[in-house]
């Protein structure tokens, strides 16, 4: 099987209109939230790793955490032959399986990276029941979903500090 399939033209569409109308997802860098989640949800202020300034030994150790974990969260949450979103806003989006290879780019990122680096990062059950939403101008990653929270809590990165918002 294969990993990382780029999404139709027709699936990138219909994925974005689910993320405008189920999220009312309105781009913005200076209203935030930019979207709404249902509840329950958490979001984390990861604004220090987005500014960091100490030892990036330290910050490629955090990193790899948040990459390591969420891998793990989401294995704990799709079946063998699933396929869940990982989309970019206004770039490539990818059906991924969580079970398959997740090779680095030349940035030793994902093809979408888990952590958002200028862009909307989002990695979405394909239902819509649980997502972990990267907000680049708010300096924020939200997770929603009951399953989803329950796996982070048992499997917490070092960047999930910080909570700015949860209902």
């Amino acid at each position: 099987m294969e990993n990382w399939i780029e999404l139709s033209v027709l699936e990138d569409g219909e994925v974005w209109d689910r993320i405008y109308d189920e999220l009312n997802f309105e781009p913005s860098i200076s209203n935030f939230p930019s979207f709404e989640v249902p509840n329950p949800f958490i979001t984390y202020d990861v604004s220090s790793y987005l500014n960091w300034s100490g030892d990036f030994d330290t910050y490629d150790e955090i990193y790899n955490d948040l990459e390591e974990k969420s891998l793990l969260v989401f294995q704990e949450l799709t079946q063998k032959n699933e396929y869940m979103y990982a989309v970019d806003w206004q770039h490539t989006g990818y059906w991924i399986n969580t079970r398959l290879e997740f090779p680095k780019s030349e940035f030793d990122e994902w093809t979408v990276p888990i952590f958002q680096n200028g862009d909307y990062y989002f990695f979405i059950q394909k239902n819509f029941e649980w997502g972990l939403l990267g907000h680049p101008w708010e300096e924020t990653i939200t997770i929603f979903g009951k399953e989803l929270i329950k796996c982070f809590e048992k499997h917490q990165p070092r960047m999930f500090q910080k909570i700015l918002r949860q209902g």
